[in-house]
């Protein structure tokens, strides 16, 4: 077991009718669910926040998107989104959720916001996951899920820092692209990094081999 499949974000919220949706998020979940088939060690993300959570505009008092005046890096103020315990934090239901081996819930402190799955958004306090990875012998992740643009990226740029090989699944992610660009940057940003790139049908080819 060399290979870990990361499902990032793929929750109700981030998908149309969803409070914080993705464009055409939901798009992606077939192919992830090939992929499934085939990569038994997953691990699956789940944004869980608590009620007033620091991301929150309505923590601060202001409109959704807005930059947050108490962050250094001016960290965006999303909807309230994916709250503990609620529908919107939910697995989609058309994703085989049940074939997670594990579950890494993330956002979870008040204070801290997490888009990656390794780091949480301080980068200093670690989530546990390479840890976890390393123990299986996991030396490459597959990464794909939502949004391409923030925890896609973040996960997948951490997970090179920790020294894993990193590939994105092209078509099994999905952007938002708030600012025209964003994603065409973040798939540059991730191969500056050395992180590669497949499609869904590229990777089942190589398993068929």
């Amino acid at each position: 077991m060399d290979t870990a499949l990361l499902v990032v974000d793929i929750q109700n919220d981030f998908c149309p009718g969803g409070a914080l949706a993705v464009p055409n998020g939901d798009s992606i979940i077939a192919q992830v669910n090939k992929l499934l088939l085939e990569y038994p060690t997953s691990v699956f993300t789940q944004d869980w926040h608590p009620r007033a959570h620091c991301s929150f505009a309505s923590s601060k008092g202001l409109p959704p998107f807005s930059l947050d005046p108490e962050s250094a890096n001016q960290s965006i103020l999303w909807p309230d989104h994916c709250v503990a315990g609620t529908s919107g934090a939910d697995f989609h239901p058309a994703l085989h959720s049940w074939k997670a081996r594990y579950i890494l819930r993330k956002g979870t402190r008040q204070e801290l916001d997490s888009y990656s799955a390794i780091m949480e958004n301080d980068k200093k306090t670690p989530t546990g996951l390479a840890g976890l990875l390393s123990s299986l012998g996991v030396t490459k992740v597959l990464v794909c899920g939502l949004a391409t643009d923030y925890c896609v990226k973040s996960t997948a740029l951490d997970a090179r820092r920790a020294g894993f090989e990193v590939t994105v699944v092209e078509d099994a992610v999905m952007g938002i692209d708030a600012k025209p660009g964003d994603i065409r940057a973040a798939f540059e940003e991730m191969r500056q990094a050395g992180c590669d790139f497949a499609t869904t049908d590229d990777l089942l080819n190589r398993k068929g081999k």
